[in-house]
């Protein structure tokens, strides 16, 4: 009975066995006696231990294995991130390449555009001075060294106040002022074989201002041309004159009866060569006046004036001419005194002689010219409103050039000269005044001028009204 008790121990040892074998190690070996164990139960006690550890070992081995595969997932993770990274890097890398070739071609591109420039600018017919906003001069071209006797090196990065200290651009800032006047030009006269026009020009990079450009320009050829045709213009108007003259008194004396009577047609074909002769010497006038315009000695003869007077007199000249063509013609006096100007009268005269002239010429039958007289600002204010035939809009901005007429004026007056509102402007403008227009075609101009009075007649002027 002992013997198959043995025999059934060592057979579940053995089935035991079989299933640490299969890997199962939740499987024990039975112990009869743990306190007093016997051979069998030391055996199986053993193979227990061994189980356990051998449980344990496996345990620690899947640990192990599912180590490593966190390990080779992160491993293949990380590499292929690195990988990605990599790629991206040399996508990266490709595309600042590529950048940077273009931006190559632009820096190759903008330099030949910079040396395109500085060769214009070197070889600039004009001279060109650049100041930057606080005024120093950073760009000066040889055109200019040439004009202004200077060279390079001394004058540049040097302030506008430094400058002034040269002879030749002392001029310059005498004009248009150390802190430098922009959008401005004028002549200046260095000597008899140069004479410069000088621009100057704001200079703006995205809206802001970046400093100022003076522009000298070389006019002594075109001043010595327009001498030269003022000579000619004064000297064939001059000579003109005389014989003029002598036609005109000539005709004058054959009307008049003074070498007999004449039959009527005769008469009326004298008449029409004296209207035609004193058309010719109104001309040769103008263009004396033009002449003298430009040669700066047109106001001579200056004298304190009663402006006043001088309008009303011009305006009782037309009142027989207004009759005739039916025009209604009007003095408005908005004030009941006018403070003494000086004046050359005998231009003032002419100044609104010609724009009340041109307000009767170009205003038809049955309009209205009306002349007014004012005080505005502390200046005499004059204006001439038409209901006349007006100035087209296109046409405007010439309408005080020398011979110019507009379209629709011609047609009218077929026998202008087109210096009458050239002659006035300048008039105007010797005295210290101002003169300007509005006009719409078809519906009538107002020309208007201003002259200064004199600070001592405008206080006195002012006690008195």
């Amino acid at each position: 009975m002992e013997k198959v008790i043995k025999n059934k121990r060592i057979k579940e040892i053995v089935e035991v066995l079989e299933k640490v074998s299969k890997g199962n190690f939740d499987s024990f070996c039975s112990i009869k006696n743990p306190s007093q164990p016997d051979e069998i139960d030391t055996v199986a006690i053993g193979i227990n231990m061994m189980i356990s550890d051998l449980k344990e070992r496996m345990k620690k081995i899947r640990e192990m294995e599912e180590l490593e595969k966190i390990f080779k997932i992160r491993e293949i993770a990380r590499k292929e991130d690195i990988e990605r990274k990599l790629k991206a890097l040399e996508e990266s890398r490709v595309a600042l390449m590529n950048i940077l070739e273009d931006v190559e071609e632009e820096r190759k591109k903008a330099e030949e555009e910079k040396n395109k420039t500085l060769a214009i600018v070197e070889n600039f017919a004009d001279g060109l001075l650049m100041f930057d906003k606080g005024k120093t001069l950073i760009l000066i071209n040889p055109q200019a060294e040439i004009f202004l006797g200077v060279k390079r090196d001394n004058v540049l990065s040097k302030k506008s106040e430094a400058l002034a200290g040269f002879p030749e651009f002392k001029k310059i800032f005498d004009i248009i002022g150390t802190e430098i006047q922009p959008c401005f030009r004028k002549e200046i006269s260095f000597s008899e074989s140069l004479i410069l026009e000088l621009t100057s020009l704001p200079i703006f990079l995205e809206g802001e201002g970046i400093g100022y450009l003076l522009i000298l320009h070389d006019i002594t050829r075109e001043k010595y041309v327009e001498q030269i045709k003022t000579e000619f213009v004064s000297l064939a108007a001059h000579q003109l004159r005389t014989p003029l003259s002598a036609i005109k008194w000539s005709l004058k004396m054959i009307l008049d009866g003074d070498l007999g009577p004449l039959p009527k047609e005769q008469a009326d074909f004298l008449h029409k060569a004296l209207l035609s002769n004193e058309r010719l010497i109104h001309l040769v006038n103008d263009l004396l006046d033009v002449t003298r315009i430009e040669e700066g000695r047109f106001i001579y003869k200056s004298e304190e004036k009663e402006i006043a007077k001088i309008v009303e007199t011009v305006f009782n000249s037309y009142l027989d001419l207004a009759k005739e063509k039916e025009i209604s013609l009007e003095l408005e006096k908005l004030k009941d005194e006018f403070p003494l100007i000086r004046v050359d009268e005998e231009k003032i005269k002419l100044a609104v002689q010609n724009l009340i002239e041109n307000a009767m010429i170009y205003t038809l039958p049955k309009g209205k010219v009306k002349v007014t007289m004012d005080i505005k600002n502390g200046d005499f204010f004059f204006s001439v409103q038409d209901t006349g035939i007006g100035i087209p809009k296109e046409v405007q901005e010439r309408i005080f050039t020398k011979f110019f007429r507009a379209s629709n004026a011609a047609k009218i007056d077929t026998e202008g000269s087109g210096l009458g509102l050239f002659i006035t402007k300048n008039i105007i403008e010797a005295h210290g005044g101002k003169i300007w227009f509005e006009s719409e075609e078809g519906k009538g101009t107002t020309f208007y001028f201003t002259l200064p009075v004199s600070k001592e007649k405008k206080e006195n002027y002012g006690k008195r009204v």
